[in-house]
């Protein structure tokens, strides 16, 4: 007689959550299906505006309405790549908010947990299970969907509405960041739930903490995980290099930034009216910076989930005793 693969509590988490499981799994198929359907339809009308005389940079009257059909096609497919990567951006709140609420939140409210704790099953065991269901569902779905949005967006028409890598849905989707993030949503979940034991408290400190988290990581520290560029002189950037500032170097070396130059008055500035020896300036990335700053920034990640972890299991050992 064969041995199931999902036995004890693994078994119970997932016939406990079997149906939130499925929602998920069908909205990533969804996604997926819609995505592939989209790629096509864009492929195809690249295509087809191929076989004609026609450009979208010198339109005839002739070529109006080919040409529209065109741009309607990668407008739609853009607007798709826009909506997959706001699906793996939101990944991880999703993810943290399941696992902060019924997961976790509604078995300490209820006070379910104690009839497994009764029963051989220790509560670091206990913890382990209920995130092994959300875990392995979050490294399987999370990288099938990142694996066909860099198909889709490499390997599709690139047209003229690109998703530049730095953008922050657009970089969000070329790697393993939602993975990370879905990880480290999975532990603030479990931390919120083990310390609230109330399902919708839980449920919101979760969507805060893992806002706040992504929102500062973005903002603040993702710009700097790899040494900035700098262009001086009005030189041209590289080609889809992600610019992050840019000013004016002045003749005693001090920088000045767009922003410090119009909190002074244009018309007063130094900025406007460059003394001998000034120059212009701006600090960017170029496109080869995308895996180091990717990996940095998932590295970072996962400390953190790490972190969290250990203190989810700290606060659990100490609830136990």
């Amino acid at each position: 007689m064969s041995t199931p693969i999902l036995r004890g509590p693994v078994w119970v988490a997932v016939r406990q959550h079997r149906r939130v499981i499925w929602a998920g799994t069908a909205l990533l198929v969804l996604t997926a299906v819609t995505l592939l359907y989209q790629r096509y339809s864009a492929t195809s009308a690249t295509s087809d505006f191929a076989g004609t005389d026609c450009s979208v940079q010198v339109t005839t009257a002739a070529c109006g309405d080919t040409v529209r059909g065109f741009l309607d096609a990668q407008y739609a497919f853009h607007q798709w790549l826009s909506n997959t990567g706001a699906v793996l951006f939101a990944l991880p709140g999703v993810v943290g908010v399941f696992v902060a609420g019924p997961v976790i939140g509604r078995e300490l409210e209820s006070g379910t947990y104690k009839l497994a704790w009764t029963q051989s099953v220790s509560p670091a065991r206990w913890l382990m299970a209920k995130l092994a269901v959300p875990v392995v569902w979050t490294v399987v779905g999370g990288t099938a969907l990142v694996v066909l949005y860099r198909w889709s967006r490499f390997q599709g028409p690139e047209g003229v509405y690109s998703v530049y890598w730095y953008d922050r849905l657009g970089f969000a989707g070329l790697g393993p960041l939602p993975v990370a993030y879905g990880l480290l949503g999975i532990a603030l979940g479990a931390l919120a739930g083990l310390l609230v034991r109330r399902t919708v408290l839980a449920m919101s400190a979760t969507a805060l903490a893992v806002g706040g988290a992504m929102l500062a990581v973005i903002t603040w520290v993702r710009p700097y995980l790899w040494p900035i560029e700098t262009v001086t002189g009005g030189r041209r950037l590289p080609d889809l290099a992600w610019p992050l500032q840019d000013g004016v170097i002045l003749a005693s070396g001090e920088r000045m930034t767009r922003e410090e130059c119009a909190a002074t008055g244009w018309s007063s500035s130094p900025c406007l009216n460059l003394q001998e020896g000034g120059r212009h300036f701006t600090d960017y990335h170029p496109a080869s910076h995308f895996w180091p700053l990717q990996l940095m920034e998932t590295g970072i990640v996962l400390v953190l989930a790490a972190a969290v972890v250990f203190a989810a299991f700290r606060v659990l050992r100490r609830s136990h005793a």
